[in-house]
């Protein structure tokens, strides 16, 4: 999608947030990838199957966004707002979520009032500083991430592969971490 094209939707969607007309920003499918969408209101968008591979997506609100089946391998998401985002199918290999804000993310099959990333495949992904408190991690791959000083109070790893990760300075109170791959 063209830079310009892109934009117009942007602008469209802020208006549509604040209720002085516009429209959601509907990017279903949509080619962006390495697209610049730094600090982003993209709260409510759709960007089911969106191909971000890439992109900057640092510092956006991604909160209540749909990304179900979205390509975001590689993709930047420092800082993000990802609560209630849907995440299912979403591919987020060696992406950077330092710092994000994933509480009731779902990438899972229900809401269950936390973050629901069960099976997620978040290897190699930088999860430094991330909120994930209560979140479901059960069976999620977690190969070589970086999770240190990630808050996953109360989180539930059973049966995580946490191989090669740094988990070095991480809340982990109340976690379940039983028969997490080591």
């Amino acid at each position: 999608m063209a830079p310009e094209e892109l934009a117009v939707i942007l602008a469209d969607h802020a208006r549509w947030l604040r209720g002085d007309g516009g429209a959601p920003a509907i990017l279903v499918g949509a080619d962006l990838r390495h697209a610049n969408l730094h600090g982003a209101d993209l709260s409510d968008a759709d960007l089911r199957d969106a191909n971000l591979p890439g992109a900057d997506l640092s510092d956006a609100d991604l909160s209540d966004a749909s990304l179900r089946g979205a390509y975001l391998i590689g993709a930047n998401m420092h800082g993000a707002d990802l609560r209630s985002a849907d995440l299912r199918r979403a591919i987020m290999y060696c992406a950077n979520l330092r710092g994000a804000d994933l509480r009731r993310a779902s990438l899972g099959r229900a809401d269950l009032g936390r973050a629901d990333l069960c099976g997620a495949n978040l290897s190699h992904a930088n999860l430094m500083s991330a909120n994930l408190v209560g979140a479901n991690l059960q069976g999620a791959r977690l190969i070589g991430a970086d999770l240190s000083d990630a808050d996953l109070r109360d989180a539930v790893l059973v049966g995580a592969n946490l191989r090669h990760a740094d988990i070095s300075r991480a809340n982990l109170r109340g976690a379940v971490i039983d028969e997490a791959e080591r």
